[in-house]
C-alpha cells in the first residue's frame, strides 16, 4: 500500500468492510478488514521500505480480487461507486451467468463483484 491509511478508508467506505485489528511489525504496519457477518477477511500492509512498481495484472503476481456477493448486490454496489466516484466498469455477464462489475483500489489493484445466480 502507498497510503495504508487511505487505502483504510478507501476499503471501509466503498466495500463496508470493519476494520478489526492494527498491527505494528517490524518495518511494518497491518491494517485488517473484515466483511460483516463473514469470515472473508483483507490485510491491507505497508512496508517501511518500498520495491518495485505498482500492481499490474499484467506482471507475474496477482491478477486480481473477486468478491462474491447476493443477487441483487452487484446493481446496489454500482449505484455506491457512482454515488463514492469509484471508476467502474458496466455490469456484465460473469463466465457463471451471473452479474459482475469490475473496478481498482486506490494502489490500481483490480477488484470484481460477482454474483453467482446459483448460490443464494
Amino acid at each position: 500500500m502507498t497510503d495504508l491509511a487511505r487505502s483504510t478508508q478507501w476499503y471501509q467506505s466503498v466495500l463496508g468492510l470493519d476494520l478489526v485489528a492494527e498491527i505494528e511489525g517490524e518495518g511494518f504496519s497491518r491494517m485488517r478488514l473484515r466483511a460483516p457477518n463473514s469470515g472473508t477477511t483483507l490485510s491491507l500492509t505497508a512496508h517501511t521500505q518500498r520495491v518495485g512498481e505498482n500492481s499490474d495484472e499484467r506482471r507475474p503476481g496477482m491478477d486480481h480480487v473477486a468478491f462474491q456477493v447476493g443477487p441483487g448486490d452487484v446493481d446496489t454496489l454500482k449505484r455506491r461507486f457512482e454515488e463514492l466516484g469509484v471508476v467502474h466498469s458496466e455490469v456484465k455477464a460473469s463466465a457463471g451467468g451471473g452479474a459482475m462489475i469490475t473496478f481498482r483500489d486506490p494502489d490500481h489493484i483490480q477488484l470484481e463483484i460477482f454474483a453467482d445466480p446459483s448460490r443464494t
